[in-house]
């Protein structure tokens, strides 16, 4: 038997045995990865929807991200049926928190323990604030070029003229704009309008705020452009024989002239001719005035004149 041992042919056999167990054993073991490799995928579900737990009714919680991504790795049957399905929520659980910064967890539920599971963000910086309410008064406002050339703004009437805004107690503070814009399109007329409300801060960054309600009704008041000029009385003609004109007086000092800008502030006085040739007594008379040229219109086609007659020295003689 110890001659068998000592055989060197033995232990070539032997050797080389063993070599050809050994193979097979090692090339076993690769052929079992590669069938685990080929089962195994990665694959990334995008854009899947945060849900936040907390309160609601009395905090506001900043800094949270809508969607995240999820990634998972394992079986290529347990990947493919998450994707399929998206039967699994992501979350984030705040009611233990207190009012301030903090750095969270996202956190998943009903995903396969089979499969590896990352979330981008994994975590996040939030901050809870305390939820206010607080009344602002709406400003409106209409950009005037939109408005015809002639015409002006002479008002913005807002309703309701307060709105209710509820948000996070430091951006309500940050509030420095309440504001409703209004359109036009070479306006003329008064006309209303639904604008919706916006929330600026003092560098006019729009707030991420409730606003209750969310549109305002304005009513813009357009009209042409007038200014009140004063009247100077001129006299037309001679009065009748044996009469004369001891004093005339508009019973209006001024009137209103209606037209192009540059046109009407040009315009000093509107001169009223009253011809003195058609009276016969003391009384009050209607002298029409004529529109000068350029402008559209006057506040009225003639005005009233006060006139003082009397009898000349050789009439009663």
């Amino acid at each position: 038997m110890d001659k068998m041992i000592d055989s060197p042919w033995v232990l070539r056999i032997t050797s080389l045995a063993l070599a050809i167990l050994l193979f097979f054993s090692v090339r076993s073991e690769i052929n079992s990865n590669e069938r685990l490799a080929v089962n195994e995928q990665e694959d990334v579900i995008r854009d899947v929807p945060v849900e936040v737990y907390y309160d609601t009714d009395n905090l506001i919680v900043t800094g949270i991200p809508s969607v995240v991504d999820v990634r998972i790795k394992g079986p290529m049957q347990d990947v493919l049926k998450v994707k399929a399905s998206r039967d699994f929520k992501v979350f984030i659980d705040l009611n233990r928190l207190l009012i301030g910064e903090h750095k969270v967890k996202l956190q998943y539920e009903n995903i396969s323990r089979k499969l590896d599971v990352e979330l981008d963000p994994a975590t996040v910086d939030i901050k809870i604030e305390e939820r206010v309410t607080k009344e602002f008064k709406v400003e409106a406002e209409m950009n005037r070029q939109t408005i015809a050339e002639g015409f002006v703004l002479k008002g913005l009437n807002v309703t309701p003229p307060n709105v209710f805004i509820t948000g996070a107690k430091s951006t309500i503070d940050s509030i420095s704009y309440v504001k409703a814009t209004v359109a036009g399109d070479n306006s003329k007329e008064h006309f209303t309008q639904n604008a919706d409300v916006r929330v600026l801060d003092k560098e006019l960054n729009k707030l991420d705020v409730e606003v209750n309600p969310k549109t305002v009704k304005v009513d813009i008041d357009i009209s042409e452009y007038s200014r009140d000029v004063p009247i100077t009385l001129t006299q037309k003609g001679k009065p009748k024989s044996g009469l004369q004109i001891d004093d005339m007086k508009a019973e209006q000092r001024f009137i209103t002239v209606y037209g192009t800008k540059s046109i009407v502030d040009a315009i000093t006085t509107i001169e009223v001719p009253v011809d003195v040739a058609k009276f016969t007594e003391s009384k009050t008379y209607n002298v029409p005035i004529t529109k000068p040229e350029g402008i559209s219109k006057l506040g009225a086609d003639a005005i009233k004149v006060k006139v003082q007659i009397s009898k000349t020295a050789e009439e009663t003689e």
